[in-house]
């Protein structure tokens, strides 16, 4: 029996040599994964019908609809060893636009124990990408659909997409090279094109983004350097880290600053919780800061100014994110470009599960149209 690594390369082959769809998939199914493996808001769902067609063109005797072993029976399967195992390696291996992680730990598959007929109704969004993938796999079960054939058009449909996004954003970046020779953006203008990208949908990723790129474009003046950004959604108890941005010496690996972002108010129990997360730690650190895209309420900025004095000498504030990046910008008035540059850079580099790829395309967008406007 083949490896499920093997299949994938294999039908890979297959989608990269044919410029359409097989002729044995209907045009209901074509329509349903294009749906599926297009849809920008949910790709734990092609990830999903990635696995379970997998393990059924590995072994013919499995029930696509039956991803979990808690349901029993000759014809279950684990789904998440299948993602896990065979279809995280391949989408990284292809950089295909999936999820990085398992979909069988996104709230609507989690801790399921049942058949995925076309009547469960899964708890996510679209709703229609994941009624599309219960009736694929309902179509693969009945026989209505081969495995394989709708397995090479998925994979088929990804890398059209692949390559429809790298074409974007090769375009747009060209773009911006273009205007390299123009005035460059005021510190005004920058903090002007960073609130219009704060303001989009889904940007929770980009105050960490905005606070990195200062560190890193003023790293040699301030001695100070930022550690490797953790995944977006690990939890500060998984990684060990006191906040989601952390502040090291240049040289050293000692943390001394530690930066938490809210997209909300700034609470007086969020204070707790951080003076109990450094407060536990063995190494001190000099400053906690919270970094809010929300108002600063007086009473909590009132009382997070005696936190000095009963820490022990640790600083503990809420900034702006706006106002830092103002400050910021006017204090390294000459730097302001290198502070664009290695936003964009760092905004890239951002796996689109934390940051989207219409929101790296928006960036780019609203960047040409203000250097355009310089």
């Amino acid at each position: 029996m083949k490896s499920g690594h093997e299949i994938l390369e294999e039908l890979l082959a297959q989608a990269a040599s044919q410029s359409s769809r097989s002729s044995v998939i209907t045009n209901e199914a074509a329509d349903k994964v294009g749906f599926v493996a297009r849809c920008i808001s949910s790709r734990a769902t092609v990830r999903l019908l990635m696995a379970c067609l997998l393990a059924k063109v590995q072994r013919l005797e499995i029930d696509p609809r039956k991803p979990y072993t808690e349901i029993g029976g000759p014809a279950s399967f684990s789904g998440r060893t299948y993602d896990e195992t065979y279809i995280t390696s391949f989408i990284h291996r292809h950089r295909l636009p999936c999820n990085p992680t398992t979909a069988f730990l996104t709230p609507a598959l989690r801790n399921m124990n049942r058949v995925l007929t076309p009547d469960l109704n899964l708890e996510g969004r679209p709703r229609e990408a994941y009624r599309y993938t219960l009736e694929l796999l309902d179509d693969v079960h009945a026989g209505r659909v081969p495995a394989d054939a709708l397995l090479v058009e998925t994979i088929r449909l990804l890398l059209l997409v692949r390559e429809e996004r790298a074409t974007r954003m090769s375009g747009l970046l060209a773009g911006l090279r273009q205007s390299e020779d123009v005035l460059p953006l005021s510190s005004e203008g920058v903090v002007t094109l960073i609130s219009q990208h704060l303001a989009c949908k889904n940007a929770s990723r980009l105050p960490v983004l905005v606070v990195a790129a200062a560190y890193q474009a003023a790293s040699q003046r301030l001695g100070e350097r930022f550690l490797p950004l953790h995944a977006h959604t690990a939890a500060d108890e998984q990684t060990g880290a006191l906040g989601d941005l952390e502040i090291t010496l240049v040289g050293d690996n000692k943390v001394i600053t530690s930066y938490e972002m809210k997209l909300k108010r700034v609470t007086v129990e969020d204070i707790h919780r951080a003076v109990q997360k450094f407060s536990s730690r063995e190494e001190r650190i000099d400053n906690y800061i919270f970094i809010t895209t929300d108002v600063i309420e007086e009473p909590v900025r009132e009382y997070i100014a005696g936190i000095y004095a009963t820490s022990g000498g640790i600083e503990v504030t809420i900034l702006d994110c706006i106002g830092f990046l103002r400050h910021f910008l006017h204090l390294f008035h000459r730097l302001r470009t290198e502070f664009l540059n290695a936003y964009q850079e760092l905004l890239l580099a951002e796996p689109d599960s934390a940051v989207s790829q219409p929101l790296k395309e928006a960036f780019l967008v609203l960047r040409q149209a203000a250097e355009s406007d310089e």
